[in-house]
């Protein structure tokens, strides 16, 4: 089965064509219309064709004038490895970098602080990457082992509070709190405050995939809001949405830099539920997403992904599809999004790295370093052991 990669976009005030595709190469739209007297599937055949042989170029810009932001497929397939490795249970390894999912296009990262909510089943980490020259927060999505009954929940179970200081902005109440109320913000706010210290004024990105991704969007605001930062981006993987129609619009005012990629039919970026009917009572997306799917006629498969409108909900993206996927939830660009370890929110450290980590009263653990100091390996030969901690 042959495959390839083409960005598409749908812009804001078009009518939306069914089964056309913008293409970033300009020859595939020519190729195309030369071939406009023969049948419709020798179209869908050469145009596929075309597309594979100039498969090359990924990035395109948004077709939203309004809108700064340009998604960029190389930044998207190393952000997704990192909020992949921010599920690892191993912190040694996460802390030292040395992790099974640490050493493809995240090699060289500088890893700054690593913090574990024991309580909550809640894991993140701040750190600057050598490429994209930037400080990185990633925030640690569900873990598999209670990610159905998440699921049901947030079909269910949807509290709402209203966002600080934003008026008629509601959110989700267990979201908000897991960034908000638990060890996790302190912990990210003073790394990014030493990093800053350490490295400059550099650009400060942060994503996350599933309840990570919400997270994200919540530390992303944040930032913004209550810390002056200039230049954050926010991209999260399979998000699910986190507030009503008044929090989407002034969330993209204020993070206007932000990407939410979603993957065929995941389940979570359709929860909790859209709708349409109840515009002031729905929970609604904030924009931009771009969604990654699959066309394909016979033996030919493209990958796509499609830049959709500013809207947040466009119905041509992933609201066009029945959000009925687990499996499409777990693979984001082909990388493994979940825990080394789903049964349970079991993390695991060696001697050296637990003496050197900080516990508060309730077993929440920092891993923290001195930035004027190299990092030192806490994983030796004669250091193998490794002293589980379980989270259930």
């Amino acid at each position: 089965m042959t495959k390839g990669t083409l960005a598409a976009s749908s812009f804001v005030g078009e009518k939306p064509v069914t089964g056309k595709l913008t293409s970033a190469f300009e020859v595939c739209d020519s190729g195309s219309r030369s071939t406009a007297l023969l049948s419709h599937m020798w179209l869908i055949l050469i145009t596929l064709l075309c597309l594979f042989a100039f498969s090359n170029g990924r990035g395109l810009k948004s077709g939203h004038k309004n809108h700064p932001y340009e998604y960029n497929h190389t930044l998207a397939t190393i952000l997704v490895e990192y909020a992949s490795a921010v599920y690892l249970s191993d912190l040694t390894e996460l802390f030292t970098w040395t992790c099974t999912r640490c050493d493809g296009l995240t090699k060289g990262f500088d890893m700054i602080e690593l913090v574990v909510d024991v309580e909550h089943c809640l894991q993140a980490f701040v750190g600057v990457a050598e490429d994209p020259h930037a400080i990185i927060i990633a925030f640690r999505g569900t873990n598999e082992h209670s990610l159905q009954n998440w699921i049901e929940d947030l079909y269910w179970k949807q509290h709402d509070i209203n966002y600080p200081g934003m008026g008629d902005a509601m959110v989700h109440r267990g979201f908000y709190t897991a960034y908000h109320n638990t060890t996790i913000r302190p912990a990210i706010l003073d790394a990014i405050e030493r990093a800053k210290k350490f490295y400059g004024d550099i650009q400060i990105i942060v994503t996350g995939h599933s309840m990570g991704g919400a997270m994200a969007s919540f530390c992303g605001l944040d930032l913004t809001v209550n810390k002056n930062e200039k230049n954050v981006q926010v991209m999260t993987f399979g998000q699910p949405r986190v507030g009503n129609a008044v929090f989407a619009s002034l969330y993209s005012e204020l993070v206007p830099c932000t990407v939410r990629v979603t993957n065929d039919h995941d389940i979570v970026p359709h929860l909790p539920p859209y709708y349409y009917y109840l515009p002031q009572k729905t929970y609604h997306h904030f924009p931009r997403e771009v969604w990654l799917y699959n066309i394909g006629l016979g033996s030919l498969v493209y990958s796509v992904e499609k830049i959709c409108d500013g809207s947040g909900e466009d119905p041509t993206c992933s609201r066009s599809v029945t959000g009925n996927s687990i499996a499409d939830h777990l693979v984001y660009y082909g990388v493994d999004m979940g825990s080394d370890d789903p049964s349970s929110c079991r993390i695991v450290m060696n001697p050296s790295t637990q003496d050197a980590s900080i516990k508060d009263s309730r077993g929440n653990i920092v891993l923290s370093r001195d930035l004027a100091t190299p990092l030192i390996k806490l994983s030796g030969e004669n250091d193998n052991q490794k002293n589980p901690i379980n989270v259930d």
